[in-house]
């Protein structure tokens, strides 16, 4: 997908046209959740600046997962937070992703000085522009979380697309966030749209900056409902590119 509204401009992003760790001045390492399995029981240790985990070559950040036992966890990968926040704007994301049983890779948004240890969620809200489950290949998830719309008592804004080679080639996800409406894209494909009923921040918490998060996790309630195969590691989540795009 390549934005060419022209009511938008590109405002930040990482082409990953360097080798290295990821670039410090656009990315945190998030490990907050490690002791408690992130509120989903997942089963990796998220490390800081471990190149085996996270590293940038030939264009590409990768993100990989990996068998070993750190601090009482049985795997270790990666989740990364953008140092910058955005409220309103169109993200795209492009992404190979992996396959193994096991495996739950994400790209998603939280609100700006928010972790998992303030325990106000989903109030606060949550978008998630891309969740995939190896169990479930090829299936892409995208959501919205609030008060109102969560997914413990399945009332989640949400919606699926079939993408069958999302392990094999780069396919772009895409996010278009305005006060009215948001919508997911594959490949410039909508496949979900929530529009602003005008009930609250109970229904429609998006009313603050969001940070970007990518990250490959574990197990977890989700990720291991049928189990994590153990023979599969290591997996990895490739990134060739974000981009984020506001109106002029």
């Amino acid at each position: 997908m390549v934005t060419t509204d022209d009511t938008y401009q590109l405002v930040w992003s990482d082409e990953f046209d360097y080798t290295g760790l990821p670039d410090s001045t656009k990315w945190l390492y998030d490990t907050a959740g490690n002791a408690d399995g992130w509120g989903n029981n997942e089963a990796q240790y998220y490390t800081i600046a471990k190149k085996e985990n996270a590293w940038v070559e030939n264009g590409v950040l990768a993100i990989h997962a990996l068998k070993e036992q750190v601090e009482g966890k049985d795997y270790t990968s990666a989740r990364l937070n953008s140092k910058e926040t955005w409220l309103c704007g169109k993200i795209e994301v492009s992404a190979k992703l992996p396959k193994g049983r096991g495996t739950w890779s994400a790209i998603w948004m939280m609100p700006k000085d928010w972790t998992f240890k303030d325990g106000n969620w989903p109030a606060i809200g949550e978008i998630d522009i891309m969740e995939h489950v190896g169990h479930n290949l090829g299936t892409i998830h995208a959501s919205a979380h609030s008060t109102d719309y969560q997914w413990q008592i399945g009332t989640q804004q949400t919606n699926t697309i079939k993408i069958a080679d999302v392990d094999e080639r780069f396919h772009t996800y895409a996010w278009e966030w305005t006060p009215e409406v948001m919508r997911a894209f594959v490949d410039d494909q909508l496949f979900f749209e929530y529009k602003n009923e005008g009930l609250g921040e109970s229904k429609w918490p998006y009313v603050k900056p969001f940070y970007l998060i990518l990250n490959l996790a574990i197990g977890g309630a989700w990720g291991s409902e049928k189990g994590i195969d153990e023979q599969m590691f290591p997996q990895t989540m490739q990134v060739d590119y974000v981009r984020i795009y506001q109106k002029k």
